[in-house]
């Protein structure tokens, strides 16, 4: 079971790797972020469904859940527009340094949807997080509206977390996966239909963007969301989304090299993220240190 659980954890941290190299991607890409949202699910959907007839696995679902896999959907979609929305109104580093708030609202949402108490350690860690942020939106704060859209992006990647990692007690994870990214393309889909954006400039595209999108659809979605809903079979959605606060040192790294000048922020927004780095690393400690106490 440890063995089960430790492999899960490395899998885990090279989900998060590619979340932050997808950021990345949605920098490059330069068309609107729901657009861009529209793109990814899509593909996503597609590839998904590929490998669900080549696996000949069932698409058959339950009805109760199959609404429950639609408002998730919604949730996923949306948290990727501000999120892309975020990135394009600031830059990576910002974006996904508001993304570390996610394990303190994982700390406090987590008890409700799963009747356990509440970890004090959980909540001290996320108030910890709290503080690397203050001092990241002390110094950078020409880029609230970049925070802004980052943290209602967390707020609903938490709440989808949450849902899922119910759901995936009882149904595969790339059917999960298929059908959430289904429902946010039909989302999007009558929004754009009520917009009049589907038109033929929608679906002209250079090169690179083709590539680009493909890339993030394939790699980045529909194989790392789906392996991010299998863990959760093994870890718990908390431990998920503070893993993912790694996901800001990963994209800021890359951020540095990749894209250049914009992505160079002030020493005290290296502190904050060295903050966040710490909590992850010590809350990982703690729980292997209880978890080796109760064997």
């Amino acid at each position: 079971m440890q063995n089960d659980n430790l492999k899960s954890y490395l899998n885990l941290h090279l989900i998060v790797f590619i979340w932050g190299f997808t950021a990345i991607l949605g920098a490059l890409i330069t068309i609107t972020a729901d657009a861009l949202v529209w793109y990814r699910m899509f593909f996503a959907a597609v590839f998904l469904a590929l490998f669900l007839v080549f696996q000949k696995k069932s698409f058959r679902i339950p009805l109760k859940s199959f609404l429950k896999l639609i408002f998730v959907g919604l949730l996923i979609a949306l948290h990727w527009i501000f999120f892309f929305k975020a990135i394009h109104v600031s830059n990576v580093s910002i974006t996904l340094s508001i993304f570390s708030l996610g394990a303190f609202f994982a700390s406090l949402l987590e008890p409700l949807f799963y009747g356990r108490k509440v970890l004090w350690y959980e909540v001290f860690f996320g108030l910890i997080i709290i503080a690397g942020l203050a001092l990241i939106m002390k110094v950078e704060i020409n880029y609230l509206e970049g925070m802004l859209y980052a943290l209602a992006s967390i707020i609903l990647g938490v709440l989808f977390t949450l849902m899922n990692g119910k759901l995936i007690a009882d149904h595969d994870p790339s059917v999960i996966s298929f059908y959430e990214f289904l429902a946010g393309v039909i989302f999007i889909t009558i929004y754009f239909l009520f917009q009049g954006k589907f038109t033929l400039d929608f679906f002209v595209l250079t090169a690179n963007n083709w590539i680009l999108i493909l890339i993030l659809a394939s790699v980045c979605t529909a194989y790392a969301f789906t392996a991010s809903v299998k863990v959760m079979q093994k870890l718990t959605p908390y431990t998920v989304m503070l893993t993912t606060n790694l996901e800001p040192v990963y994209g800021i790294i890359l951020a540095y090299f990749i894209l250049g000048g914009k992505e160079k922020m002030s020493f005290e927004f290296y502190i904050g993220a060295l903050i966040i780095v710490i909590t992850v690393i010590l809350n990982g400690a703690i729980k292997h240190y209880q978890k080796g106490k109760t064997v």
